[in-house]
């Protein structure tokens, strides 16, 4: 069985009305199994429903126990480094549509170690690579960038578009770490509204994607949907249905949820739905007492004053000085066009300075070349 046919399985509909029909009752029996470590998804269905809102503080108090017990106080911070705004799909609410007509720029060999040593100085050990999709940019690029990096870094993921079994496996011989696949949105109908044209369009090639890098080996695996499209419990209850149907097959690879909102770009969208802070919150301490293991990474789309206090409530990763443009951080933002605004404009160590201030350890790096060695996986 695919993802795709347990998706099929569950209405959107019947998953928001598993959600509202919730008492408070269901949610206290969640709560004692949560901080049991035993919450399943139905304990999650009530974690995320209306009648837990003014549970709130209990939520975010067993949250953040529970995170310090598998995690420490300590926080990865990561940086998004794009390497290319070349697309050809359509995306209503992404700056790099193929129809905004911008200038599109993809980083040459040098440029890419011009990146690289500009993020290097700002103590960077582990970088996520993004792109556009794009068939000037795919897998002969990829491998290349990889090449050229893996000697600087101790860990590289990718968000690019969906590849197949082989080709993630082809870049993980070549340094990848890990692989984020977003699918933006898990209900059916409106992702065709918000992606009309190009190859991610194709709602079932990109929802099996996680499953194709984790037959790869690949050892991280991303998941999410860009709050905003549609109701944001619903997307929290089938991201959490894909997230443990994963784990039970690639049990070996390490697993993360991240929480993107619909941010300002080129030719923006207003959000269908709004996904208050108070509600942030929630999905954030919901998926922590769900799963003690997973790891929650916020981005620097949110606000400073957010930041510094998500950080506290489950959250496990943190992009730090973010720059959303080709060559951004060896050039600066003017360098070309940025995929979206971000709201935490800090520089790096002001976000490691406000983690020591509030007793947390900022870890730079998320992965060691060593592990990679073939006598480390079998000692």
């Amino acid at each position: 069985m695919s993802f795709a046919e347990v998706h099929a399985g569950h209405s959107w509909e019947g998953a928001l009305a598993r959600i509202g029909a919730c008492s408070d009752a269901d949610v206290r029996r969640a709560l004692t199994r949560a901080s049991e470590g035993s919450a399943g998804i139905d304990d999650f269905v009530a974690l995320l429903s209306p009648a837990a809102a003014g549970r709130l503080e209990e939520m975010a108090r067993l949250s953040q126990a529970r995170t310090v017990r598998r995690f420490g106080r300590t926080m990865q911070l990561f940086a998004p480094a794009y390497l290319s705004n070349e697309c050809q799909n359509v995306c209503t609410y992404c700056g790099f549509s193929a129809g905004n007509k911008v200038a599109r720029r993809t980083l040459t060999p040098a440029e890419i170690l011009r990146e690289a040593g500009a993020l290097k100085r700002l103590g960077f050990g582990h970088v996520l690579l993004l792109t556009g999709e794009s068939t000037k940019v795919a897998l002969p690029y990829f491998r290349e960038a990889l090449s050229l990096l893996r000697p600087h870094f101790s860990s590289l993921s990718m968000e690019v578009q969906p590849l197949e079994t082989e080709e993630y496996a082809e870049l993980r011989r070549h340094g990848l770490n890990g692989v984020l696949v977003y699918q933006e949105t898990y209900h059916r109908e409106t992702y065709g509204t918000h992606h009309p044209k190009g190859r991610k369009s194709d709602f079932l090639h990109r929802l099996d994607a996680p499953d194709r890098v984790g037959a790869a080996g690949v050892h991280r695996i991303g998941l999410g949907a860009l709050f905003g499209l549609e109701d944001w419990r619903a997307e929290c209850f089938f991201t959490a249905l894909h997230l443990l149907w994963l784990e039970k097959k690639h049990w070996r690879s390490r697993f993360s949820v991240s929480f993107p909102r619909i941010r300002p770009h080129e030719g923006g969208l207003t959000p269908k739905v709004e996904m208050t802070d108070r509600d942030l919150v929630q999905a954030i301490c919901a998926f922590r007492l769900l799963h003690g293991e997973v790891e929650l990474t916020l981005s620097t789309r949110e606000s400073r004053r957010f930041r510094d206090h998500a950080c506290r409530l489950g959250v496990t990763a943190m992009s730090a000085g973010s720059r959303t443009n080709p060559g951004g951080y060896a050039e600066g933002r003017e360098a070309s066009l940025e995929q979206f605004e971000i709201e935490d404009d800090r520089a790096p160590e002001e976000i490691a300075a406000m983690l020591r201030a509030a007793g947390y350890e900022p870890v730079w790096k998320d992965w060691d070349p060593s592990y990679d060695r073939p006598e480390a996986v079998t000692a």
